[in-house]
């Protein structure tokens, strides 16, 4: 069974930093596209970054995506960190080729990000 578990979450002023983990688990890490996506209520689920099985990514350039396959571990750097950042922090696997949109195979939990004004 896939396990992905997200660490790193936590509450911090706007203009800081924070990273996120995800740890992964039963399953062949470095063969997976992986990916972070954020929700907060009243919003759809909105992804973040992706990053490849060749580490190309797929981000909008605010925040940096990283892996570390002999780790199995998942990294998102998030700095100059804003109150619209708030949200639940997913991460998530998906076979091969990374997919479209949020249509990844795996998720983990989440973990809380709260950023104060």
């Amino acid at each position: 069974q896939v396990q992905l578990v997200e660490s790193g979450g936590g509450s911090v002023q706007a203009g800081g930093s924070l990273r996120l983990s995800c740890g992964a688990a039963d399953f062949a890490f470095r063969y997976h596209c992986m990916g972070w996506f954020r929700q907060t209520p009243g919003k759809e689920r909105e992804e973040v970054a992706t990053i490849d099985i060749n580490t190309s990514t797929r981000y909008t350039g605010r925040f940096t995506i990283s892996r570390d396959n002999a780790k199995s571990t998942l990294y998102l750097q998030m700095n100059t960190l804003k109150p619209d950042d708030t949200a639940v922090y997913f991460c998530a696997a998906h076979p091969a080729s990374c997919p479209p949109g949020g249509s990844f195979e795996y998720w983990g939990q989440g973990t809380q990000v709260t950023v104060f004004p």
